[in-house]
């Protein structure tokens, strides 16, 4: 014998915004955007009327444990954890978010000013986001590449990859 409760549920159609995951149907498909969350970040860290920036991280950019701290390492924490999960739709952000994060229990001023850059290219980018367009056939190809004793401090490599499903990022 069963014990079956009945919910009622409701139909709100389709999908639109979902835990900072902006939605909107396409003729090809969906774009996945969180330019509303991005927005939400530049404007707690008091940087959307910031001057915008074409790349997230300046060229050839290296970090090292070694530098004055930054004051407000809860703020720098705090910053970096919003940023990875931008990263959801904003895969070109990945790398510099990575590199960040490896700093964040002792951040020095020079990672804090490289936050601040990346809000900056942030602020240029908000409208970038995934599409995700229906496979014509649902291949799986990916790629991958190694930056061998790139960390400066433990000449530890860093590597990246992606992971395609139908010419669709997944990962």
């Amino acid at each position: 014998m069963h014990n079956y409760r009945l919910f009622a549920i409701k139909d709100l159609g389709d999908l639109s915004y979902f835990l900072g995951l902006e939605v909107l149907y396409t003729d090809i498909g969906l774009f996945l955007t969180q330019a509303k969350y991005a927005t939400g970040i530049l404007l707690r860290a008091k940087l959307y009327d910031s001057k915008p920036v074409s790349t997230p991280l300046a060229p050839h950019e290296s970090f090292t444990v070694h530098g004055t701290p930054f004051s407000d390492p809860t703020l720098y924490r705090s910053l970096v954890g919003a940023l990875q999960y931008l990263t959801i739709t904003r895969p070109d952000l990945s790398y510099a978010v990575n590199q960040l994060s490896q700093f964040l229990q002792n951040p020095t001023i020079d990672h804090f000013r490289a936050v601040k850059r990346l809000l900056r290219y942030i602020k240029r980018t908000l409208s970038f986001g995934l599409t995700y367009s229906h496979p014509h056939k649902p291949c799986v190809i990916g790629y991958s590449d190694a930056d061998w004793a790139r960390c400066l401090d433990t000449c530890r490599s860093t590597y990246g990859y992606s992971i395609f499903l139908g010419g669709n990022l997944v990962s």
